[in-house]
């Protein structure tokens, strides 16, 4: 009996240049012996809805290709169920945080490739409350950036545009007196921001967390403290070489579940979208989702190779 695989695709991802491809990935699937099938997100949500279908009707493969808040939207319709299927990825994205961590190619058809090959690797997603997350989830005005950023001037100008949009709002930026409560310990005390990490990339930043470990189970947990503009420009440029952490008013730590709480509020930010207001529970499931990658490149050389 032939293998069957949903493709959950963002028509407008990457210039439109995966629907003009479709046919030829459909092609090459079917002669790798894939009885395949294609649906074309037309709105936020509907990647999520369509998982949840695709796993009713015993899909062994999902295949997305979109940027990172696709495929979140994907996770977040099979990471409830028991028998999740496979997932492909085929990076579409502006960043693209979570290709560039598992090392995918950019080619579409090599991306398609790598999923043929078979090779995978477990790797753990993020809960933070209801709603699960692949990259990163974090807090403060300045992680605004990636939702606020138009989709215009990403197609214009790339990750630059978050560039372009961050120094913009750095002006508006301000500190928040919050508790963060991870594993046995406690922060309290005014912060710009906090990260929770799962992978090395994050927003373009390749060496954000340069010890990232993709299965272990732990988030990588970053806190900046309250800082001015210089101090956090003077932050944001060790950061581009993943020497951020030896900052003294930079947090450095690992955890499995982080509570976060203030009085005051702050967004919150779930893989470049818009996560709500505090208060948050953050928990790392462990191993959760299985993940196409090429096939020299398992968690410990992830990481290696960077």
């Amino acid at each position: 009996m032939r293998k069957r695989a949903r493709i959950i695709y963002n028509p407008t991802s990457g210039k439109e240049l995966f629907k003009k491809m479709l046919p030829e990935v459909l092609i090459k699937m079917e002669q790798a012996g894939f009885e395949t099938s294609a649906y074309a997100t037309q709105k936020a949500g509907d990647a999520t809805i369509e998982a949840k279908r695709a796993l009713h009707e015993d899909y062994e493969m999902l295949i997305v290709a979109g940027g990172d808040g696709t495929l979140n939207e994907v996770v977040n319709g099979i990471a409830e169920h028991p028998n999740r299927p496979k997932i492909g990825v085929i990076p579409m994205g502006t960043v693209n945080d979570f290709g560039r961590a598992l090392h995918l190619p950019t080619d579409i058809l090599s991306a398609v490739d790598v999923i043929i090959k078979g090779h995978t690797v477990k790797v753990d997603i993020g809960k933070m409350n209801s709603r699960y997350f692949i990259n990163l989830a974090a807090g403060g005005r300045i992680t605004e950036v990636s939702y606020e950023t138009s989709s215009k001037l990403k197609t214009f100008v790339g990750p630059f545009a978050y560039y372009i949009k961050g120094m913009e709002m750095l002006p508006q930026m301000k500190n928040v007196d919050v508790r963060i409560e991870y594993d046995q310990k406690v922060f309290q005390g005014e912060i710009l921001l906090f990260l929770l990490g799962l992978t090395n990339s994050m927003a373009g930043f390749e060496k954000l967390v340069p010890d990232a470990k993709l299965d272990d189970g732990y988030f990588t947990l970053i806190i900046v403290e309250k800082a001015n503009l210089a101090e956090l420009g003077h932050i944001m440029t060790l950061a581009s070489r993943g020497e951020h952490i030896k900052h003294p008013k930079v947090t450095y730590e690992k955890a499995k579940s982080v509570n976060v709480s203030s009085f005051e509020q702050m967004p919150l930010n779930v893989d470049g979208e818009y996560g709500g207001q505090l208060p948050a529970n953050f928990l790392n499931l462990k191993q959760h989702i299985e993940v196409y990658t090429p096939a020299n490149v398992d968690n410990k050389e992830l990481i290696e190779q960077d």
